[in-house]
C-alpha cells in the first residue's frame, strides 16, 4: 500500500498585508508559468488585492477576475527566436504593462509592484507607480546574462553580455528588494550587481497540493519479473537541457537492459524533432516514448510509474548555476534522480542525497542509469537523503519565506 503524506501549506500569521494592493507583471502565460502562480496565489491568501498582467492565451479570457485578483493578459505572444524578435516582444510588452500600471496607478494607487524576469527591464513599467508610493519587487527567476550566453552561444566579454549586465545591474537598482531562487544566482548578482542584504531567495518547490510527498520505501520492490525499466525526462525540449544527452546513454544501457524505456515529456519544439531522428537512426524509436506536454497534476502520475528521473543537462554558463525544480518533483513523489554536478545542485546536495554524472556526458550519465538499475535499495537510500533537503524546501517553507519579505518590504524593514 503506497503512503502518501499530506504537507499542509499554513499562512504565517499577522503578515499584515490584508487589504494592501499590488500589481503584478509576467511575460509568460498565467496560470501556466508555475513560479508566478504560486507567487500571486500567496499573496492572495494573504488578503492581497491582485492586478496580474501577463502575456495572452489563446485559450483564455483576455480579462478575468477571480475573487481579489483580475487578471489582464496582453495580446502578444512570447516565442522563441532570434535578438531582433526578443528586443521586439519585450520592448512592445514593457510599453503596455507600463500604461496599464500608470492607469491603473492614478485612479488608485498600488502599494507594491512585483515583476518578474525575463527581462529584467521590465521593472521599467514599475517606475511610475514607485513615485506614488509603490515599492518594487524584482524577482529574478534566471540571470539573463547566462541564460543569453547558453542561447546565443556568446562569450561572456561580448558587446551584448556587457550590456545585459549593465542592464541587470540597472534594474536591481530600481527595485527596493530582488528575490532570486537559490543560492548561486545570490552569489552572481550580489558579485555584479546588487547589495547582497538587498536579495532574498525564494526557491522553485512544487506545489504540495499537487506534488504530495511519498516516501521513496512506499513503492513495491522490484522482482525478477519486473516490466520495463523506466527513465523519466520532463521539461523544456531545448538543447541546454540535454534530451540529446539522455538519448545517447539510452543507446548505451540498451545493451545491459534491454527493457529500458525512455518517456519523454514537454512541448514539441524543433530540438525535439532533431533529436527523436536521432534515436530512429540509432534504431532507438521503440525505446523513446514522446508522451508530449502534460499538466503537473499528470505529471504527478508518470512519475509514480517511472523507476528514475534524468536531469540530463549539457554543460553551459546556465546549466551550471540553475537548480531544477524537477529534480524536487521526483524527491517529493519519492524517485531517485541523476543530476549533474554543477554547482546550483551541489549548493543544496551532496553526492549522498542525488547520482551525481558530469554534465553533457552521456557515457557517464549511462554508468549511473545502469547502477540504479543494478541496486535498487541503494538507489532507494539516495532518494530517501535526497528527500530530507526537499523537506527543508518544501513551498510550504518558502511560502513562508516570501510572505516574511513581502511583508517587511511593506513595512519599511528592507533596505531601499
Amino acid at each position: 500500500m503506497a503512503t502518501s503524506v499530506e504537507i499542509k501549506q499554513e499562512s504565517p500569521a499577522s503578515s499584515g498585508l490584508r487589504g494592501k494592493r499590488v500589481g503584478m507583471v509576467v511575460f509568460s502565460s498565467y496560470p501556466a508559468d508555475p513560479r508566478p502562480r504560486r507567487a500571486a496565489e500567496a499573496l492572495l491568501d494573504e488578503g492581497m488585492h491582485l492586478d496580474l498582467i501577463c502575456e495572452a492565451d489563446g485559450k483564455l479570457p483576455r480579462r478575468e477576475r477571480s475573487g481579489d485578483m483580475e487578471i489582464i493578459r496582453v495580446p502578444i505572444k512570447h516565442y522563441r527566436s532570434g535578438k531582433l524578435s526578443y528586443a521586439y516582444q519585450y520592448s512592445a510588452f514593457i510599453l503596455i504593462s507600463a500604461s496599464i500600471l500608470i492607469w491603473r496607478s492614478i485612479r488608485r494607487k498600488y502599494d507594491l509592484i512585483y515583476i518578474h524576469n525575463m527581462p529584467d527591464i521590465l521593472v521599467i513599467s514599475a517606475l511610475l507607480p514607485k513615485m506614488f508610493g509603490a515599492k518594487v519587487i524584482l524577482d529574478q527567476h534566471d540571470p539573463m546574462p547566462e541564460l543569453m550566453m547558453t542561447i546565443f552561444n556568446l562569450e561572456e566579454r561580448s558587446l551584448p553580455v556587457r550590456v545585459i549586465c549593465q542592464l541587470e545591474k540597472w534594474s536591481m537598482a530600481c527595485a527596493n528588494l530582488v528575490i532570486t531562487v537559490n543560492v548561486a544566482c545570490k552569489r552572481i548578482f550580489a558579485a555584479r550587481s546588487c547589495a547582497p542584504e538587498k536579495i532574498g531567495i525564494v526557491m522553485n518547490s512544487p506545489d504540495g497540493e499537487i506534488f504530495r510527498y511519498r516516501t521513496a520505501r512506499s513503492y513495491p520492490v522490484p522482482n525478477g519479473a519486473r516490466g520495463p525499466f523506466v527513465i523519466m525526462y520532463h521539461g523544456s525540449l531545448v538543447e541546454r537541457n540535454g534530451f540529446d544527452v539522455a538519448v545517447e546513454a539510452l543507446a548505451r544501457v540498451r545493451k545491459t537492459i534491454p527493457n529500458v524505456e525512455l518517456r519523454v515529456f514537454g512541448g514539441r519544439t524543433p530540438f525535439l524533432t532533431q533529436v527523436l531522428e536521432m534515436a530512429r537512426t540509432m534504431g532507438l524509436e521503440n525505446s523513446v516514448s514522446y508522451c508530449g506536454p502534460k499538466r503537473l497534476e499528470d505529471l504527478v502520475h508518470e512519475i509514480e510509474r517511472c523507476d528514475v528521473g534524468v536531469i540530463p543537462n549539457q554543460r553551459s554558463a546556465f546549466a551550471d548555476i540553475n537548480t531544477p525544480t524537477r529534480i524536487f518533483e521526483y524527491l517529493a513523489l519519492g524517485r531517485p534522480v541523476i543530476a549533474p554536478r554543477t554547482a546550483g545542485i551541489q549548493d543544496y546536495f551532496d553526492p549522498e542525497a542525488l547520482l551525481f554524472f558530469e554534465a553533457g556526458n552521456a557515457e557517464d550519465l549511462a554508468e549511473k542509469i545502469t547502477y540504479v538499475y543494478d541496486h535498487c535499495d541503494q538507489a532507494v537510500n539516495v532518494a530517501e537523503r535526497g528527500q530530507q533537503v526537499y523537506l527543508s524546501h518544501t513551498w510550504k517553507e518558502e511560502r513562508a519565506t516570501l510572505v516574511k519579505l513581502v511583508s517587511d518590504l511593506l513595512k519599511g524593514d528592507q533596505p531601499k
